[in-house]
């Protein structure tokens, strides 16, 4: 009898998926036929969990959970070691200019100069530089940054409107009326904060009537004017939040208007990233369940990003002709579900496992079929395999009993990160 030590990475998924965080087996996996156990399997006993908040701190319903959690799945900001992430902390200069130079790479346009209070040492000497020479950041008299003085509200905002190019298109005095405290936006912000608040960049928590422009910005007010200005450029899904102040809303509206055709033959990159491989049986007897996240922007020849990199893409492994392939069913991009049909090519690499001598090497480090697991369980004898995890498959007992006497078995093996590239088979749209 083999028993499975299973064991699964953690993986964000949108809040409408669930996720199996922990597995755990004794003897082999389970495999149920009509509600039977097959007959070599003693339990297997999963705990599936609902999908959690990513940041203790940052419960279900908190106002910038929606801001916060995207730009941390795409890795612009992070939490601290303890898994929480402090919205209500400051945030200093240099923090802003390494989050800004994440968000928003984009070519120079201005030579850098070397700041006295920076040192070519200093552990965002790099980002200051990078914001600085693409215009979003500026010093103070004196050649001073002042990288560890706390930045307020309204240099965020200035920030992003004169880094992103953005300029007023009607009244400021008018667009800036909304504001109950508009006599204490500084005079030198006054167009750009009238900019920032045409492209609704401006999130304003808990009155959206009062900009705060002189509170020092914490972590969640960064995030969400990060976010609500990555999301006019399509960068990132529209949030529907009674926060955001109003404006024009000139950039919004043709975004959430405009539909563009990804056509037949587009190539999708893809990886996997909770094991090193996949092992599935030749004779795998259900289609198994797979999610995957793409490895490159998908972008129109004008620059316009269609699918971020790590947008998810769910379908499942088939094996079939004595391979298998991953046939897509819909991708997940900036919060929205699109149908889709893409494939990959067949996969027909074999690897023999035989009783009592690889199984360990093989298995190591790799994510397993259900009828692979009930395969390995009949024919490796008593040994202890540890898998990263079992994947899908509960009718996997119907083909076990035909191994139970042969010494070795053949099992495909897929490189997930190099054999499961997509290419579309049927044109689609992507808002």
């Amino acid at each position: 009898m083999v028993r499975f030590t299973l064991r699964s990475t953690q993986k964000l998924y949108p809040k409408t998926h669930w996720r199996l965080r922990r597995y755990s087996a004794y003897a082999a996996a389970i495999a149920l036929v009509g509600g039977a156990t097959a007959p070599f399997v003693t339990s297997f006993n999963t705990v599936a969990h609902a999908q959690t908040a990513l940041f203790s701190d940052v419960a279900e319903g908190y106002w910038a959970e929606d801001y916060i959690t995207p730009l941390a799945e795409r890795g612009i900001i992070s939490g601290f070691p303890d898994g929480s992430f402090r919205p209500n902390e400051p945030v200093t200069r240099a923090q802003f200019a390494a989050l800004v130079r994440k968000a928003f790479p984009q070519n120079s346009t201005r030579n850098a100069i070397s700041f006295g209070d920076v040192p070519t040492t200093y552990w965002a000497a790099p980002a200051i530089e990078s914001a600085y020479t693409t215009g979003f950041l500026s010093g103070y008299p004196g050649n001073e940054f002042r990288p560890g003085q706390n930045i307020p509200r309204v240099q965020v905002l200035v920030s992003l409107a004169n880094g992103l190019g953005y300029a007023p298109t009607a009244s400021v005095t008018e667009t800036l009326g909304i504001y109950q405290d508009q006599g204490a936006i500084p005079n030198y912000a006054l167009d750009s904060v009238g900019a920032a608040t045409e492209q609704q960049l401006v999130v304003n928590y808990p009155n959206v009537g009062q900009l705060r422009p002189n509170r020092v910005a914490s972590r969640a007010d960064v995030a969400a004017f990060i976010y609500q200005a990555l999301a006019q450029t399509n960068q990132v899904a529209t949030i529907a939040s009674p926060y955001v102040a109003g404006g024009t809303g000139n950039v919004s509206t043709p975004v959430a208007q405009s539909r563009f055709v990804v056509p037949v033959g587009t190539q999708i990159s893809v990886q996997y990233n909770n094991a090193e491989k996949i092992l599935l049986a030749q004779d795998e007897p259900d289609p198994v369940p797979l999610s995957l996240t793409t490895t490159r922007n998908l972008q129109t020849q004008a620059g316009r990003v269609l699918i971020p990199a790590g947008s998810v893409v769910e379908g499942e492994l088939r094996a079939q002709n004595g391979g298998a392939q991953f046939v897509a069913d819909r991708i997940i991009a900036n919060g929205v579900s699109y149908p889709v049909a893409a494939t990959s090519n067949t996969v027909t690499e074999m690897e023999t496992v035989r009783r009592g001598v690889n199984a360990g090497r093989v298995v190591r480090d790799a994510a397993i079929g259900a009828g692979a697991a009930t395969i390995l369980s009949g024919v490796l004898g008593d040994r202890t395999i540890e898998a990263k995890e079992v994947l899908g498959g509960a009718a996997a007992g119907a083909i076990a009993g035909v191994f139970l006497e042969k010494n070795s078995v053949d099992l495909i093996v897929i490189d997930p990160n190099t054999d499961l590239s997509l290419t579309v088979d049927s044109q689609f749209e992507v808002q």
